[in-house]
């Protein structure tokens, strides 16, 4: 491989990067559904997507790329 191919295959490499955020969901008990999506679509507007809601709904857990 040439310089040029080293470069592009560590861009791809870097790319693919992701991170990961942990929340902690206080929702209460009027609305609970609503302020749930409230939560998600908030952050989906900053590039957060939801990757699982572990058993009890007391968190969740999002991905996004790194090098966005």
């Amino acid at each position: 491989l040439n310089f040029v191919d080293k470069i592009n295959i560590l861009k791809l490499k870097l790319k693919n990067v992701k991170e990961y955020k942990v929340v902690t969901l206080k929702l209460g008990f009027r609305n609970r559904i609503q302020k749930f999506e409230d939560v998600l679509n908030q952050f989906a507007r900053e590039g957060w997507i939801l990757k699982e809601i572990p058993q009890g709904w007391n968190s969740i857990v999002l991905e996004r790329d790194k090098n966005r």
